[in-house]
């Protein structure tokens, strides 16, 4: 048996920060990962540029059973504390939209940051370990079984991740390690995903594939500016990944495909001005004609402006400013960034994130019931919350 201060379960963001923070307090740590490289979640990360946090981060950027339950986090270990790691490396950044920053070149900058750490401070880890049992013994060690090696340490972190891209190698270990501690489950299902369509929408709509649309989207009081994409599946793009994260099966979603105008105002400034023009040459000025094509019969879109009934403007502003539609459902984990819900948040300290009723057992990032919107929150959880059980463990 092997004995070590600390086992980290999981060599993703979250593992890695809070082994590199034991190391530092001289610890020795030891990390276990089932698949065979560290970090590949970080690696494949924003089209591989890694959207590392975000410039803006505000507990209202989270979704939780327990809304208060991040703040303690991410006001301890913040976005410029990160920012400052990054920059120490001479890591070259960028700022995009919504104040998202990715690396210039490459994700590998950020795992590589995050080994040279590891390594600097100590820290062990194996990969290719797939764990069969894990006990807690009386002295309230923890026992790991591997394939291999038995292990033991007084403190065991599990930083898992949660169920969202199965090919990268997502289990659900860690709900069943909570589980196995007693510890309730917040329902998991996929978060930060696209949508598919009823039948008869899809068959509508599948034309459209390929035309994004800077819309307002609106669900369950959450209402989200950005692209949206139209697929051959459905529809993704930022605004619906970010609104599925509040989108439960049988919603309805509100969409505005030109947010920035009252096309009431438009329109009747149209009628003034054109009034023997068509319908189809005024709103093809604000949408693609295909769009406009799908969304309208022809024999309206060929109506003078100046022919249009009261009615027909008004089922025409309707559609395009309050387009409501149903989703069949969404991509499930396949595509999904991130997964909802996780270990409930109320079995665990905000402090240390270790949980309440077992002492030295800590989870954190992904696995918990703390989901970020799209654009770095996720990240910045993950480094916040693997901090956090840093200082303690």
């Amino acid at each position: 048996m092997k004995q070590v201060d600390v086992i980290i379960v999981g060599a993703g963001a979250a593992g890695l920060m809070c082994a590199i923070e034991a190391g530092k307090r001289g610890r020795s740590v030891l990390i276990l990962d089932h698949a065979n490289k560290a970090g590949k979640k970080i690696l494949m990360s924003g089209g591989g540029r890694c959207n590392f946090t975000n410039y803006n981060i505000d507990a209202e950027n989270y979704i939780s059973s327990n809304p208060h339950f991040c703040k303690s986090a991410i006001s301890r270990y913040n976005q410029w504390d990160f920012i400052e790691l990054v920059q120490q490396y001479g890591i070259a950044f960028h700022e995009r939209e919504h104040g998202q920053l990715f690396c210039d070149n490459s994700a590998k900058d950020i795992l590589l940051m995050l080994l040279d750490e590891a390594e600097k401070y100590g820290v062990k880890i194996q990969l290719n370990s797939s764990i069969k049992l894990i006990t807690k013994k009386a002295d309230n060690h923890y026992l790991v079984d591997t394939a291999s090696q038995q292990y033991q340490s007084k403190s065991l972190v599990i930083a898992t991740g949660g169920l969202s891209i199965p090919k990268m190698g997502a289990t659900p270990f860690g709900y069943k390690i909570a589980e196995q501690f007693k510890l309730k489950i917040v329902p998991t299902s996929a978060g930060l995903v696209p949508f598919t369509l009823q039948q008869h929408d899809k068959a509508r709509l599948e034309k459209l594939s390929g035309i994004a649309v800077n819309s307002t989207v609106t669900c369950n009081n959450a209402q989200f500016k950005e692209n949206i994409l139209f697929t051959h599946r459905g529809l993704s793009g930022p605004a619906i990944l970010q609104i599925s994260s509040y989108w439960q099966q049988g919603n309805e979603i509100v969409i505005n495909l030109l947010p920035e105008i009252s096309l009431e105002n438009f329109l009747v400034l149209a009628i003034a001005e054109h009034p023997q023009q068509i319908l189809k040459t005024v709103l093809t000025q604000l949408l693609p004609k295909r769009l406009i094509s799908t969304f309208f019969e022809s024999n309206l879109l060929e109506t003078k402006l100046s022919s249009l009934a009261k009615e027909q403007l008004a089922s025409v502003i309707n559609q395009l400013q309050t387009w409501t539609i149903k989703p069949n459902g969404t991509e499930g984990y396949r595509t999904a960034e991130v997964t909802r819900g996780g270990v409930d948040c109320n079995a665990l300290s905000s402090k240390t994130m270790q949980v309440n009723s077992q002492a030295g057992l800590y989870f954190i990032g992904e696995v918990v019931d703390v989901t970020g919107w799209l654009g770095g929150y996720n990240f910045q959880w993950a480094w916040s919350s693997g901090w956090c059980a840093g200082q303690y463990v």
